[in-house]
């Protein structure tokens, strides 16, 4: 994989909102921003892959529990005050097509209002002409999925655009800092 950076990625307690389409989101994003993930509580079962999320302190959402996400708020915005970047998949699954799904603003609700020094980062992942065969559909499983991915000839071409950041303390409502944060990656260029 061939990575490519625009923007600056901040340091410190930074809630980063990012489109999805791969698990290889996940590997760029670490890997230029040294974040922590939102995951949905099932990937903790899997084989390799759960331990791994573990190792890199992901925080793990029961994402069928609507009585628990007050909780989830909770243990998001406990990652930010300890000054961690987090990266959250707003979309909540990967999306086979260009563009991005509407996002959840239900973990929106971590930053207001905002931890001191918090920002919300929008990050558009680009893999270009590339994309529509990283991606991981729902009736794909993870190893037919790897299996697939990394059998694939060429070079990935990736890249990571960091944009400008949002100061949630301009908002009183999670729903508008998502609609915000989304909007923000529309105007970014295509999503691929």
């Amino acid at each position: 994989m061939r990575l490519t950076v625009s923007g600056t990625p901040l340091d410190g307690p930074i809630l980063l909102v990012a489109n999805h389409r791969s698990w290889l989101d996940i590997l760029t994003l670490a890997g230029a921003s040294g974040c922590i993930f939102v995951s949905k509580a099932e990937v903790r079962r899997w084989a390799v892959v759960g331990w791994l999320a573990g190792l890199n302190d992901t925080l793990f959402v029961e994402r069928t529990r609507r009585g628990a996400v007050r909780g989830q708020a909770d243990a998001l915005r406990g990652a930010l005050e300890a000054g961690r970047t987090v990266a959250l998949f707003p979309e909540g699954t990967t999306n086979e097509a260009d563009g991005l799904l509407p996002f959840r603003a239900s973990l929106f609700a971590s930053v207001l209002p905002p931890p001191p020094q918090v920002r919300v980062q929008p990050v558009r992942i680009d893999y270009g002409g590339a994309a529509a065969d990283l991606v991981w559909p729902d009736e794909e499983d993870m190893l037919g999925n790897a299996l697939r991915i990394l059998g694939r000839r060429g070079t990935i071409a990736a890249r990571l655009s960091f944009l400008d950041p949002i100061d949630p303390a301009a908002f009183d409502d999670r729903k508008a800092l998502a609609a915000t944060a989304q909007a923000a990656l529309e105007r970014s260029g295509a999503i691929g």
